[in-house]
């Protein structure tokens, strides 16, 4: 952890309005449909203040739903979601910033993707601030290819080599063990790096690591999308998908510590669940043919390897 300033704050607020902006653009383009932007702010008298912006693109040919929001807020006390591994900052005024994405795609063949990042500062009583940041990114797709898992964990490692060898291999095995659903036994996805309460660096560093891994979004994901975006599919991939999709409600809702966070300090509602897609479903017992590529993606896919 670290203490921080008023240019602290100013450098990642700067930084993540400009990332926010650069993303959308790109996958705008890609999709050919605008995002809308929703600029808000909290009204007087919530237990949060603060404001953001939250850019959504629906019903695209490519996106049936893509969500990028982020959003500056400060409270009064931190919630129990962000202190159970600092006791000593328990109800301690704070101030939270970040960018926080999740693109939907209309083709079964193209993987979901999220990504967020984030600094937080919190203030106990007679202390100088204390900083910290999180973020990471990862790709969940409900038919599996080896090349795309492979290139989106090639550039997470990229991303995050010029801070240490050791950073790719401890955020993927923390994002491996975090976006996992306890209660089915089984991996939301393929993975990708995740961090959280990092200040080990010092604040420079720390907050370039950060920037590096949001800043790679678009190299991971992209080319993924335009291998895949128009391959050919029928009824059977698009109902896998929708049911696989139900997995990731139950994540976010279930586990997810950033939902229960922002829930839990009396966030924007509809801008924390802008990562809900935008149909789902859910079927008793589903059972997927042996030898199938459905099933390729629960012996394949899901269970734990080393990508790179």
């Amino acid at each position: 952890m670290m203490t921080s300033g008023g240019d602290t704050v100013r450098a990642a607020r700067t930084y993540l309005l400009e990332l926010q902006q650069s993303i959308t653009s790109t996958i705008a383009a890609l999709d050919g449909t605008a995002f809308l932007t929703d600029v808000w702010k909290k009204p007087p008298g919530e237990p949060l203040q603060g404001s953001g912006v939250t850019q959504i693109l629906e019903n695209g040919p490519v996106f049936e739903r893509a969500g990028c929001g982020f959003s500056h807020v400060t409270g009064p006390r931190l919630p129990p979601s962000a202190t159970q591994h600092r006791p000593e900052l328990a109800g301690a005024p704070f101030e939270a910033m970040g960018v926080s994405l999740v693109f939907h795609p209309r083709n079964p063949y193209v993987p979901t993707v999220h990504m967020n990042v984030r600094m937080l500062a919190a203030t106990a009583a007679g202390q100088a601030p204390v900083c910290w940041f999180g973020g990471g990114m990862d790709l969940t797709p409900f038919y599996g290819f080896e090349e795309d898992a492979v290139h989106f964990h090639r550039t997470c490692k990229a991303a995050l080599q010029p801070f240490g060898d050791d950073k790719y291999p401890r955020f993927k095995q923390w994002c491996d063990e975090y976006f996992f659903l306890k209660h089915r036994g089984e991996a939301r996805g393929v993975g990708g790096v995740f961090f959280d309460d990092f200040a080990e660096l010092g604040f420079e560093r720390s907050l370039a690591m950060m920037q590096s891994v949001g800043s790679s979004l678009l190299e991971a994901y992209v080319p993924i999308v335009e291998r895949r975006k128009d391959t050919a599919y029928g009824e059977r991939e698009r109902s896998f998908q929708l049911y696989r999709r139900g997995r990731y409600v139950e994540f976010n809702l279930v586990w997810d510590r950033g939902t229960h966070f922002g829930l839990q300090s009396g966030g924007r509602t509809e801008s924390i669940l802008l990562s809900m897609p935008p149909l789902a479903s859910w079927s008793y017992q589903h059972q997927t043919e042996p030898g199938s590529p459905e099933e390729a993606l629960y012996t394949r896919f899901l269970p734990r390897r080393e990508w790179v």
